[in-house]
């Protein structure tokens, strides 16, 4: 997946959906920029960035708190932080291979624990399957 289309988030453990509006940033420069720059519109339910890859992230220059999700190769949670205020920096999780980024309360709203399995795929073509069943 790229920068360029959306992925939707979705905890299958739990039946609910994380994101469904998240960005990837796979790529340097979108690892490096991430959420700076991003107003408190961002904080909208539905927003995220998935980190790929990623074992830890940073809150420096931000100008909200987030929620963190750490996900493994097969997208099974393994560490979650809540409300990581800004100027923090996150717990390094080895055993992370990417992490979600979304706005407060996200974890708490969808119940998300350690072990849950997510889903995370295409938005557009979701979108595009959706239309035509």
């Amino acid at each position: 997946m790229d920068n360029g289309g959306g992925v939707y988030v979705y905890n299958q453990t739990r039946e609910a959906f994380v994101a469904t509006e998240a960005t990837v940033a796979n790529t340097y420069v979108g690892r490096l920029v991430g959420l700076l720059g991003k107003t408190k519109n961002w904080l909208r339910p539905g927003h995220g960035l998935w980190i790929v890859p990623s074992h830890g992230v940073h809150t420096i220059g931000m100008l909200f708190p987030i929620d963190l999700v750490f996900l493994d190769q097969k997208k099974r949670v393994v560490h979650v932080e809540e409300h990581v205020r800004p100027f923090a920096i996150s717990k390094v999780c080895l055993n992370a291979s990417s992490v979600l980024e979304l706005p407060p309360y996200t974890i708490f709203r969808t119940r998300t624990r350690i072990g849950d399995q997510f889903e995370i795929g295409n938005l557009r073509l979701a979108q595009r399957l959706h239309a035509a069943g």
